[in-house]
């Protein structure tokens, strides 16, 4: 089976929630198909400017075909008409000019699919939000899934997405909770789908260098709409209140002015090695309000690293409450408190850690993972080619 993988960036050096699950399950579902990704040349989703050569390389074995990117977003100007349309009644006009300033702006992209998309049984797409999603998606819906990596943001509730989250022939989900959501708001129903999310695999690691003292980890981009800018201002009172001589790692790239603080250590993006770091943290600490899977948690949790996370992402308290491997918060008073008795409970954060765990194996395994993928993409392929045939008759 020959399935396209359609995603707005991709490589090794790309951070990302969507582009690294947009690689892994390339690379692991390769030895049951034939995998091809049609990405941009960009690798900063803010300017979405051109960074790799056009054209077709292969990355860990699988080949990628890359599209320019016409012209850089201009941030500034997506910014403020970002402001101005979720603050007033607007047109869905206007949303299609909000998508048009989102980008990326690929109209190559576009013509290849348009030309070739018969080399594929499949095409698969990527998070709903971009360009990419939202222009490909409507060139042969018939074979297309839509992996929409959706949560509760202002983006969704736009008039434009209701014909996006009807288009697709399937979906795949990241989670039960993510595809409650998007029955829910949507009422898709009659369309197939599946939760699925990906599995997790702890490399062989070496032994990293730290820091000597116990320290909380965030792992993600530090960014305000990653819930950091509370983190940074819960973690400081939390140190007032109790005096606590934690301190607090991020590794990601950085999106935001961060707190000059001697125990606020900021790493940048660690393309290899972030999991010696979360192996010897004391807990890992998820603020986002938004959340599709997290990645970091589950890998968190395959170390037995117990977490705290953001109760307003649903899906972050769902993993919470179906794995048993952390405590959530839902307001500043909340975090202290559960941070003071994590910090105080070691025999707590042992049981949380092991409980995270034993939910990883059972539920993420690679082997379970892979299988149920390829048995979705047997099914959808079936849909299509049977109505084709049946048009034939």
């Amino acid at each position: 089976m020959r399935i396209a993988f359609v995603v707005q960036r991709y490589g090794l050096e790309v951070g990302g929630g969507a582009e690294l699950e947009a690689r892994l399950l390339a690379e692991r579902l390769a030895p049951y198909l034939q995998v091809q990704v049609l990405t941009t040349c960009a690798l900063d989703y803010m300017t979405w400017a051109n960074h790799y050569p056009p054209g077709v390389e292969q990355i860990n074995g699988i080949p990628v075909r890359r599209f320019p990117v016409q012209a850089p977003r201009k941030i500034t100007a997506f910014d403020q008409f970002s402001a101005k349309i979720l603050s007033q009644p607007h047109t869905p006009y206007d949303e299609i000019q909000w998508m048009a300033l989102q980008g990326p702006n690929v109209p190559t992209l576009y013509d290849f699919l348009r030309e070739h998309h018969t080399r594929y049984d499949l095409i698969l797409f990527f998070t709903y939000l971009y360009s990419t999603t939202f222009w490909g998606l409507q060139i042969a819906p018939f074979k297309s899934v839509l992996l929409p990596t959706a949560h509760d943001e202002p983006w969704i509730y736009f008039d434009i997405f209701r014909t996006v989250f009807h288009l697709p022939r399937g979906f795949i989900f990241n989670s039960p909770a993510e595809e409650n959501f998007v029955r829910r708001l949507f009422h898709n129903e009659h369309i197939p789908g599946v939760a699925l999310g990906i599995g997790i695999e702890v490399p062989p690691r070496k032994p990293v260098p730290t820091i000597a003292e116990p320290y909380l980890l965030y792992l993600g981009r530090v960014d305000a709409s990653k819930g950091c800018a509370d983190l940074f201002r819960y973690f400081l009172r939390y140190k007032a209140i109790t005096g606590d001589p934690i301190k607090l790692a991020l590794i990601g790239s950085q999106a935001m002015p961060m707190p000059d603080h001697p125990d606020i250590i900021s790493l940048g993006f660690i393309k290899e090695g972030h999991f010696g770091w979360l192996e010897q943290a004391e807990l890992l600490i998820l603020p986002s309000p938004h959340e599709s899977l997290s990645l970091a948690t589950l890998e968190a949790w395959a170390l037995g690293v117990p977490v705290l996370v953001n109760a307003a992402a649903v899906v972050l308290k769902s993993h919470c409450e179906r794995g048993q491997g952390g405590l959530y918060y839902y307001t500043e008073d909340d975090f202290v408190a559960a941070l003071r008795r994590l910090r105080s409970e070691g025999d707590l954060r042992a049981r949380l850690g092991a409980q995270g765990r034993a939910y990883v194996e059972r539920e993420y395994r690679w082997e379970r993972i892979e299988k149920q993928y390829v048995e979705f993409f047997r099914r959808m392929y079936d849909l299509v080619y049977a109505e084709a045939s049946c048009s034939v008759q």
